[in-house]
């Protein structure tokens, strides 16, 4: 392969017509400039550079090699322009995996926010379980993921950064006791609960620490499913706050349980993993949400 290096001494000799004057351009010595041309010339077995008086000129072979050298080297310069806005931190890309709710009620506020302060960058977000996550995050396939907690790897880093209250949710109007329905309560509704992950197995875990086994008349894998059914009066749920705060008070009727119930989301990634400034954005963002 050529040597950048051997090309852009050989471009300066010409260019400046003597090798001291382009071992002065790079801060070189003349004899380091002289055996930068010399190694090129047996890398290529022809004579570049010949002396006409005091200048150096090109020799026929090194004239033709003359346009290459400046193609190539305008090429690594444009390359390596191209890369400064990476090394700056200007741009870059984070790709993160999350469940559905999350990745509707909590990371925008996130994206947002690291998007304002990084125009740049682009962040993908892949929803998926838990399970298919993590694999993803340890196979590098994602950079970062936003789970529920508890969640494991050999080669991950946990960081438990936000709690999110479950709450009992009604249709509209619905009478809730006082201090919260319990799970004796609730046990007598008709309960639309989510089917499967860690959020589940926290509601199942509070009904059985009343004796209770959680009997749901339907069971789905989309939150904002069973906040439509809710609303449309078919049954309760026990659904995460993040999810009903805010327009939802409109159309339905929520209450912290009693015990109160918390689920905690967390952000995983490999341990070896490259902090870019993207990436260390938008963890410094969620920690802010």
């Amino acid at each position: 392969m050529l040597n950048l290096d051997q090309l852009a001494a050989f471009v300066s000799v010409i260019d400046l017509g003597s090798f001291t004057a382009a071992a002065e351009k790079a801060g070189l010595t003349q004899p380091a400039v002289s055996l930068q041309v010399k190694l090129l010339e047996q890398r290529l077995g022809v004579r570049l550079i010949e002396r006409v008086g005091r200048r150096a000129q090109p020799s026929p072979a090194g004239l033709e090699l003359l346009e290459h050298a400046r193609r190539i080297l305008e090429g690594c310069a444009t390359a390596e322009e191209a890369m400064a806005p990476y090394r700056e931190g200007a741009i870059g890309r984070v790709r993160i995996g999350s469940g559905g709710t999350a990745s509707i009620h909590l990371l925008p506020r996130a994206i947002a926010a690291a998007k304002k302060r990084m125009p740049g960058l682009e962040i993908i977000v892949r929803i998926g379980n838990t399970d298919d996550i993590l694999r993803d995050i340890e196979a590098n396939r994602l950079d970062l993921a936003v789970v529920t907690l508890p969640a494991s790897g050999r080669s991950l880093e946990i960081e438990p950064f936000y709690h999110d209250e479950l709450l009992a949710v009604a249709p509209k109007g619905s009478s809730m006791p006082t201090a919260g329905p319990d799970a004796e309560f609730m046990r007598d509704k008709t309960l639309m609960l989510y089917e499967g992950g860690n959020t589940r197995r926290a509601t199942d875990n509070w009904f059985m620490a009343a004796g209770i086994r959680a009997e749901p008349a339907m069971e789905f894998g989309s939150v904002e499913a069973i906040k439509e059914l809710v609303a449309a009066g078919i049954g309760w749920s026990i659904l995460p706050s993040m999810a009903v705060n805010g327009g939802s008070s409109a159309v339905l009727t929520t209450s912290p349980v009693r015990p109160r119930l918390v689920r905690e989301l967390g952000m995983a990634m490999r341990r070896d993993k490259h902090l870019t400034k993207g990436l260390r954005e938008v963890i410094r963002c969620l920690r802010e949400v």
